[in-house]
Order: C-alpha cells, then sequence, then structure tokens
C-alpha cells in the first residue's frame, strides 16, 4: 500500500494532479458536493422536522400505550386484591348469616316446644276442670236421685204421699242426719 501512494505522489508530479491519476473531475466533485449539501439542506429543513415529528408522536404513542398497559396491569391487580377483600367479606357474612339461622332455628325449635308443653299443661289443667265440673254435676245428680228414691220409699213406708214441699224438708232433714 505504501508502495502505490508513492508511484501516485511520482505520477502525480509528472503528469499535472492527484485528481487526474485518478480520473477524477475535479469540477464535477465540488459540483457534486454543493448538490448534496444543497440536497443535505432541503433536507433538514423540510423532511427531516416532519421525519423526527412522526417518530417522535410515535414513540409518545408507544410510551403512552406501556404506560397505559402498566396501569391496567395495576389496576387488574388492584382489582383481584378488591374482589378477593369482597370475597372474604361475603364468605364471612355468610358464616354469619348460618350462624344466625342456627341460633333462630334453635330459639324457634325451644319456643315451640315451651308452647307446646304450655299448651298440654293448659289441656290437662281444662280436663281436669271438665272432670270436676263433671263430678259435681255426677253427685248433684246422685243427690237428687237419692232424694227422689227417699222420698219414694218413704211415701211406700209411710203409705201416704206428702206434698212436695213438706216432703222435701223431710228427706233434707233424713240426709243430714244420715250424714253426721
Amino acid at each position: 500500500m505504501i508502495h502505490s501512494l508513492t508511484q501516485l505522489a511520482a505520477a502525480d508530479t509528472q503528469s499535472g494532479s492527484v485528481f487526474t491519476v485518478l480520473g477524477i473531475d475535479w469540477q464535477m466533485l465540488v459540483l457534486q458536493i454543493i448538490a448534496f449539501l444543497l440536497l443535505v439542506a432541503i433536507l433538514g429543513k423540510w423532511v427531516y422536522p416532519w421525519l423526527m415529528k412522526s417518530v417522535d408522536e410515535r414513540q409518545e404513542n408507544i410510551d403512552a400505550a406501556v404506560n397505559a398497559a402498566a396501569e391496567a396491569q395495576k389496576s387488574a391487580s388492584d382489582g383481584e386484591a378488591r374482589i378477593q377483600a369482597l370475597l372474604d367479606e361475603a364468605r364471612a357474612e355468610a358464616a354469619d348469616i348460618v350462624a344466625t339461622a342456627k341460633d333462630e332455628s334453635t330459639a324457634a325449635i325451644s319456643a315451640a316446644e315451651l308452647k307446646a308443653k304450655k299448651r298440654a299443661e293448659q289441656i290437662v289443667m281444662d280436663a281436669k276442670d271438665d272432670i270436676a265440673k263433671e263430678i259435681v254435676t255426677a253427685k248433684k245428680a246422685l243427690h237428687d236421685e237419692t232424694l227422689q228414691l227417699v222420698a219414694l220409699a218413704t211415701g211406700k213406708v209411710v203409705g201416704k204421699v206428702m206434698d212436695s214441699k213438706l216432703d222435701d224438708s223431710i228427706i233434707r232433714e233424713t240426709v243430714k242426719d244420715a250424714k253426721i
């Protein structure tokens, strides 16, 4: 490589210029450099800002999407935590409701048993009262029948029928004497 550069430098001195040796037209090179710089200036003035604006907007959209995804993920995890808390609360309330229902059913059964017991006692008391009334009625009926039998027997023994007032008074005295 050094050898070729040396030869090139030697050829330049003999023929005139390095550009000529390389086959480059320096006027065309200058014109192409000016056209390139003009193209870069035009692109830099109108195309590059528009292109950078589009790239920036796209980057902002990407950043917004990333932020939205992060927020959605955070919101989803918060939602899961709230759902779990609500489920725990619902389970606790269900357990309370079941316990309350058991207590109420036990109380209702106890109240029904107590009511049935009181009703049975009332029925027994009513039956005892009815029996006592029937005994009194039966005693009165027996007493009346006894009086009639005594009156009939007295009438047969005495041989005459007395009037009912006299008959009742004699019978009552006889019954009193018999009780004593």
